[in-house]
């Protein structure tokens, strides 16, 4: 529940027409390719694409728009995972529109561009949308063509983890340290009605891209491979400040992709100086917040904080002043 901020809602009867799903807390068994169940669903022919080696805890089955039914099973393991390390290769990465990511590992700055997996099918989405709403409402017609449209989705979803997996693998195997910027994602997706009448036409790039899908994907990966994901503070002007002299311009309008430093004379690429200050700013201290009480904290995470003394035994013990912890899924936050 998402008390306080406008989103707590009283609870619903489940509807026939929304996201069905059931959930078996005990007593399901994988028998070879097939799951059993409790009671008359009894066994079930499933395509199990990992190896369910640990002790089955909770099983949900759901049936998605498109009439795939699948089953989602939660297990516990014994904690394996390496401990996380600071020591090796360090890569900054900025999140764009024009280019997906752009990133800079102390030697090259490389782009991966925006593949726009939404527009790829925006018409065929539109053809089919058409059709739908020609239907008769509630019969087999439009049950049939409202299934075909969530097939076009699924598509579009699927397509869009398929890259993001493979993006977020290609950079955690490549380094041991990834440097993100904490970008506010609601915010850009007009939250409020002056940012919508400012941002219309950002708001759907923003959505197709799933930045924050992103960072999930390498704060996982990196928890599981024993690396480490530093997130900077989202008010770091990265993008306004020189990587070179550390000069910062008042303004630079979203349609400047290139300018010179008036105090160097260093020509900067947008996209590019950002990810090259999201690399040089691993090395700085991690932000003094303030709580409700006035006392200073570290902030740890969305939820926990470390005291003073705590975070000056972690730089001690770590040696590395500025990187996140080095703990399971938690990050300091950088100004």
């Amino acid at each position: 529940m998402a008390i306080g901020q406008g989103r707590a809602k009283y609870p619903r009867f489940k509807s026939y027409h929304h996201r069905q799903s059931i959930q078996y807390p005990q007593k399901v068994k994988q028998v070879g390719d097939y799951l059993k169940f409790p009671g008359k669903l009894g066994v079930v022919k499933a395509v199990i694409h990992r190896p369910l080696d640990g002790t089955i805890k909770t099983v949900t089955v759901s049936k998605d728009p498109s009439g795939k039914y699948y089953a989602s099973v939660l297990m516990e393991y014994e904690s394996d995972d390496p401990k996380p390390s600071t020591d090796g290769k360090v890569i900054g990465i900025d999140l764009g529109i024009k280019d997906f990511a752009i990133t800079y590992d102390g030697e090259k700055t490389s782009k991966f561009g925006n593949p726009k997996h939404l527009a790829k099918y925006e018409k065929k989405l539109a053809k089919k949308q058409r059709i739908t709403v020609r239907k008769k409402k509630g019969s087999s017609g439009s049950r049939k063509a409202r299934k075909i449209v969530a097939k076009v989705y699924e598509r579009i979803g699927n397509v869009r983890q398929d890259y993001l997996h493979k993006l977020s693998s290609k950079i955690v195997d490549q380094n041991q340290v990834v440097v993100v910027e904490n970008l506010n994602v609601k915010g850009m997706l007009c939250a409020t009605r002056t940012l919508r009448e400012r941002n219309h036409k950002l708001a759907k790039a923003i959505s197709d891209l799933s930045w924050g899908t992103f960072v999930n994907f390498l704060s996982y990966k990196c928890e599981k491979e024993g690396k480490v994901l530093v997130e900077i503070d989202r008010w770091f002007p990265s993008s306004k400040t020189c990587s070179n002299c550390h000069y910062r311009i008042k303004e630079l309008p979203l349609d400047v992709r290139t300018w010179t430093c008036p105090s160097c004379g260093t020509h900067h690429d947008r996209d590019g100086n950002a990810a090259k200050n999201m690399f040089s700013r691993r090395y700085q201290n991690a932000i003094l917040l303030w709580n409700g009480g006035g006392q200073r904290q570290w902030r740890r995470s969305k939820t926990k904080t470390w005291t003073p003394v705590q975070v000056e035994a972690f730089f001690r013990e770590t040696g590395s002043p500025g990187l996140n912890e080095v703990g399971r899924g938690s990050s300091l936050i950088f100004v």
